[in-house]
């Protein structure tokens, strides 16, 4: 669990006890290349924080997959929609590697949240850094021209584009993979 700890307390300080309390919960799973730890509309119940590998998320929008965002060691992944609101995901969460990582019951998580300050006060961090994520994508998309969007991506998941196919950044991007490919010629 090194990777998810490590991860966790740069975030916030969290105790060994609380440690504890989390590993007490957790069930190590492994997943290969290309499985669906999460598939829209349906029922997942489980929130899975990553010790290795690489996961995506994505929409399905008129048979097309739009990519909304990427995992890696030491982040979580879960359905908004089903922690919060009750709610089937509208949300895929596919692995783009081969999957090493610990499964929390939703149920278990929230309890925790509830019970232990440390671990609901590191899911509120997690919660304004992906809401920052949002909102700066989100203006990126509407005020950036492809070239410069795709150099901000550059910048800030730098390990992202060593691993990943070039299709889900330009998906992510909000360009084609042709436009894509022709703004890594330029460099």
């Amino acid at each position: 669990m090194e990777n998810v700890i490590r991860k966790m307390t740069s975030l916030y300080p969290v105790s060994d006890d609380t440690i504890q309390a989390l590993r007490e919960k957790l069930v190590l799973c492994h997943f290969p290349k290309r499985h669906r730890l999460i598939e829209a509309d349906k029922y997942c119940k489980s929130a899975y924080f990553i010790e290795k590998g690489m996961t995506r998320s994505f929409w399905l929008v008129n048979g097309e997959e739009i990519t909304t965002s990427f995992s890696s060691e030491g982040g979580i992944i879960f359905s908004m929609d089903e922690l919060y609101y009750d709610s089937v995901s509208e949300e895929f969460v596919e692995a783009l590697e081969d999957i090493v990582a610990y499964r929390i019951a939703l149920t278990d998580l929230l309890e925790l949240f509830r019970t232990n300050i440390e671990l609901a006060n590191w899911g509120r961090i997690i919660h304004q850094n992906e809401y920052r994520r949002l909102h700066r994508s989100h203006k990126e998309r509407l005020t950036l021209a492809a070239k410069e969007r795709y150099e901000e991506f550059r910048r800030q998941f730098p390990e992202v584009c060593q691993r990943v196919q070039l299709g889900y950044i330009a998906s992510y991007l909000g360009i084609t993979l042709s436009t894509l490919s022709r703004l890594r010629a330029l460099k």
